[in-house]
């Protein structure tokens, strides 16, 4: 039998990003998706024209709906929109013992606009992450998450710190926004950390990238593999799904989600490193 997953994020209707980014790279990775909608975008390339949320009442009854009939061998949060959203998916979390959680805190769509509000971070931090097997913060979601500037690779492992104290078992602190030739990611957990290295990418075909690496990554802990194993197996999906670019639409277009079995596995540097943390 497969595996069978769960995304728990708003709806792109351009396609690229959310959960169609999210079901798109199960079924590339060979589990079955199953999903919960927070809210509903009008979006595209260019940005979000318009959101609107899914009422806490119906999140909650597809919540229940997926728990009662569906063994979940992990699952993903995305877009949550706001503080009731996120307290009504933690309580389902809860309630039907969903293990391997992956929390993509999606807070700014490619474009700018805001995905989730201001008054939604504190419940994000005491509610959601202390069930989460692994959060995947970029630099900017980490700033506001800690309330540190990140500008060095000292700041990466503290802030990475930080958020393990929230009772985060690992914390993937995404490279993408900081500057270099590669695009470094932190895989740190109270065992070990690593360094996950790909050569950068210089397009605009981006759209949509957190949620694929994160879907990629739930998709591979239901398999059973480890937290590293499986951020390998992100990071190499996420590598050929921005390589080999799409060219759709007139702004940040999505990534190519065929890739990876189109194209290959891309090859991942990793390095161990030492940190004040243990």
């Amino acid at each position: 039998m497969r595996p069978q997953v769960l995304t728990i994020a708003g709806s792109d209707s351009g396609g690229g990003a959310g959960i169609q980014a999210d079901l798109k790279t199960f079924q590339e990775l060979e589990v079955f998706g199953t999903s919960v909608l927070t809210a509903v975008t009008a979006q595209n390339t260019c940005g979000v024209h318009g959101v609107e949320a899914i009422s806490p009442e119906l999140v909650t009854q597809q919540l229940d709906a997926i728990g009662s009939d569906f063994t979940i061998a992990a699952c993903k949060t995305g877009m949550l929109f706001d503080a009731a959203r996120i307290e009504v998916v933690a309580a389902g979390v809860r309630r039907h013992a969903l293990n391997r959680l992956v929390v993509d805190p999606v807070m700014i769509a490619k474009g700018g606009a805001s995905l989730l509000q201001d008054s939604a971070v504190e419940a994000l931090k005491t509610s959601l992450l202390p069930l989460a097997t692994v959060v995947t913060p970029n630099v900017p979601e980490a700033e506001v998450l800690t309330g540190m500037r990140i500008r060095t690779f000292e700041d990466r492992l503290e802030a990475a710190e930080r958020m393990l104290t929230y009772g985060v078992r690992a914390v993937v602190l995404k490279g993408g926004h900081m500057e270099g030739e590669s695009a470094e990611d932190l895989v740190m957990t109270d065992s070990g950390a690593f360094i996950l290295s790909t050569p950068r990418i210089q397009t605009n075909d981006t759209h949509g990238t957190g949620c694929t690496f994160s879907a990629a990554l739930t998709a591979e802990l239901a398999k059973g593999y480890s937290i590293l194993e499986a951020t390998v197996t992100a990071k190499r999906f996420i590598q050929s799904a921005i390589s080999h670019g799409l060219d759709i639409g007139a702004g940040h277009g999505p990534t190519n989600h065929w890739a990876y079995a189109m194209y290959g596995e891309e090859d991942v540097t990793i390095e161990s490193i030492t940190t004040n943390h243990r």
